[in-house]
């Protein structure tokens, strides 16, 4: 969730449901860094999530999704803007959630799958300042496999570090740009998955914030944030030989209740194979928590949008000029390329146009069906991805159907509705990102 103003999707927003018990760091490398693991995602406003609230329609849902992902937005861009490369905390707006258990003996915890940050963290005992949560708060003092990290040690090394006043533990404090914030002790103690097989893995020894003041836009659902960034902290590296550097999802569309959960899966499990597969590079560049890749432009039937503008100054593409967030909703343009999109939409579907009932999306579609929309390519470098319907458009009332996208002034993202039903796997060793058509719910 990283420090930008975001689109975030609650919208499709998702809950890994994972029960946890534990094996020896021996088991669980024997075996489980071979074939990986695979965890479920369940849409946040699904009736199987634990923050689905009923009384509440499928446009208000929207709707709130939108507003949090413009909040998302502004945390990215204060992101891009500090110095230091160094691993981040970021409020994800509730995306998705993994239950995991922590400390021996195990506390139940739900955090907020987050690929734009990389540290875990959870609320904790004694709470100085904290946001009311569902679940009971860890206490640390309990666990007999919690330690606090000393400030002069390797680890105490994270963006916005600092040592406590006796020069002891390891301090962590972050803010955001929508007031968000966390503070408390980096920590280590272990950390209890379940795999697809039903073997439950405990991991020791992973590095966390207990945050002893936080605060902010949570809802109560969420106990803290799970970090699956790039960084080094994050939970994708700190699984090591488990997940090998590779992750993976396939998210169902959203208006889909009747289909099996989402899936996220880690190391082999995750690689994305077979035919159809299209793979484009991931970009180095700061920070590296985000997956940047290069968007070349999009293709609406027979005319193709070039990303650059040739009446400016910028005329040839930017390596790394678009990011990849499973927890923004619609997918963010600058502002003269989302114009290119939107024009050639409109001269192409010959319907008639109406205003968003929700006052948020321009383009708008009056018509109570799906339609017949030209074939729309995404063009990333090395990779074209072929968009449907419910990839470009969403439907904010009975009556209006609207272009999932919006204009923004600076980074480009690519949201989750642009990845549904596509299974999307991300290898930070050969640094790729990879595209599969699939029926997400099926798998």
């Amino acid at each position: 969730m990283a420090k930008t103003i975001i689109l975030k999707s609650n919208f499709i927003a998702f809950v890994a449901l994972i029960s946890l018990v534990s094996l020896s760091r021996c088991d669980l490398l024997t075996k489980s860094s071979t074939n990986g693991f695979t965890t479920d995602l369940i849409h946040r406003d699904s009736p199987q999530s634990p923050s689905y609230d009923p009384s509440l329609s499928h446009s208000q849902r929207l709707v709130n999704a939108i507003r949090r992902s413009f909040n998302r937005f502004q945390r990215f861009n204060v992101k891009r803007a500090t110095k230091s490369p160094e691993p981040d905390i970021i409020n994800s707006g509730g995306e998705y959630l993994i239950k995991y258990s922590i400390g021996t003996p195990q506390v139940p915890s739900l955090g907020i799958a987050d690929t734009g940050s990389d540290i875990i963290w959870t609320q904790c005992r004694p709470c100085l300042q904290c946001f009311k949560q569902n679940l009971p708060l860890f206490n640390p003092k309990t666990s007999s496999t919690y330690r606090a990290i000393a400030c002069n040690t390797t680890k105490c090394s994270l963006q916005e570090t600092s040592c406590s006043k006796t020069r002891k533990n390891c301090l962590y404090s972050e803010g955001y740009g929508d007031g968000s914030f966390t503070q408390g002790l980096l920590s280590t103690d272990t950390i209890t998955l379940a795999s697809n097989g039903g073997n439950k893995v405990s991991l020791p020894n992973i590095i966390f914030g207990c945050g002893f003041k936080n605060g902010g836009t949570f809802d109560g659902g969420e106990s803290g944030i799970v970090g699956l960034g790039g960084g080094k902290a994050s939970l994708v590296r700190q699984l090591g030989p488990l997940a090998q550097g590779k992750f993976s999802y396939c998210l169902v569309p959203l208006l889909d209740n009747k289909s099996n959960s989402s899936k996220l899966n880690f190391g082999d499990n995750a690689r994305v194979s077979g035919r159809g597969v299209v793979s484009t590079p991931l970009v180095s560049k700061k920070p590296d928590t985000f997956y940047y890749v290069t968007l070349l432009g999009i293709s609406v039937g027979n005319q193709k949008l070039e990303f650059y503008d040739k009446y400016s100054s910028l005329d040839f593409v930017q390596e790394g000029n678009i990011i990849v967030d499973s927890g923004t909703t619609l997918t963010l343009l600058p502002t003269n390329f989302y114009a290119k999109l939107k024009n050639a939409l409109q001269s192409s579907i010959k319907l008639k146009q109406t205003n968003d009932p929700q006052g948020v999306l321009d383009l708008c579609f009056l018509t109570e069906k799906d339609i017949d929309i030209p074939k729309i390519t995404v063009h990333f470098k090395g990779a074209n991805v072929n968009w449907k319907q419910d990839n470009i458009f969403v439907r904010t009332s009975e009556f209006s159907l609207c272009l999932a996208a919006q204009p923004v002034q600076d980074l480009a993202i690519f949201g989750n509705l642009a990845q549904t039903n596509f299974l999307v796997g991300f290898d930070l060793e050969k640094r790729l990102v990879s595209f599969k058509a699939a029926d997400c719910g099926k798998l």
